[in-house]
């Protein structure tokens, strides 16, 4: 793909699928446009960056697509202050969109090979204020920290209450919760020590994360 067309279809990626989702946010497209996610992809997946889909990069885990990240970025509602915790690094296009938005962000992946694949990435684009952790925190990741946004990059069968406590007061968790194929994105908000007010957001689907709990069992 040559430079003029990488730029186009960055352009498209904005205008045609991101924008039509309701993401409207200023810092939020601006981040999206300047971020290069082609240099996030597979190589032989380079040609299908921009593609409206979730890309395979592994281990059955699966990026993002573009309007999902617009979507979850825009709802976390990050400033230039703020802490956030990603969870499921993947292939770090999403770290690297996170951490131009906000003042530092910790990643985890229970995927020893994505963390190392992503700190490259994101020494090569300069991005420094990433801490890149490797663990399972499909139940919740108590590092003793609390955090102004939680985004959950993978599916979770059910809701559980693993990263509740882990927010700030006041801060925002994204989850996408559910069964395929439909799927609920959520918009969860400490509004309290022991409150939390839920929105959903939008329908979509994500492969659960590894070891997400499912506690419903269906005997045929």
């Amino acid at each position: 793909m040559s430079d003029m067309n990488v730029e186009q279809a960055r352009f498209n990626m904005v205008e045609q699928q991101i924008r039509p989702w309701e993401v409207l946010d200023p810092r939020v497209l601006q981040v999206l446009e300047e971020t290069p996610r082609e240099r996030f992809v597979p190589d032989h997946l380079r040609n299908l960056a921009f593609s409206d889909m979730n890309l395979p990069i592994g281990h059955g885990e699966v990026m993002l697509s573009p309007k999902q990240e617009g979507r979850m970025a825009q709802a976390a509602e990050l400033d230039e202050s703020e802490q956030a915790l990603e969870v499921g690094t993947g292939s770090g296009y999403f770290t690297a969109c996170l951490a131009r938005l906000c003042a530092h962000v910790t990643s985890v992946d229970i995927h020893q090979d994505f963390l190392d694949t992503a700190a490259e990435r994101l020494k090569r684009e300069a991005i420094r204020n990433v801490t890149l952790k490797q663990g399972d925190a499909a139940r919740g990741w108590d590092d003793g920290k609390r955090y102004d946004a939680i985004v959950v990059t993978g599916g979770l069968p059910e809701l559980h209450q693993g990263f509740h406590h882990s927010l700030t007061v006041g801060g925002r968790l994204l989850l996408i919760v559910g069964e395929a194929p439909i799927m609920e994105g959520l918009l969860i908000t400490r509004v309290g020590g022991d409150q939390w007010s839920t929105e959903s957001l939008f329908d979509t689907w994500l492969p659960p994360l590894v070891n997400a709990p499912r506690t419903r069992r269906f005997d045929f």
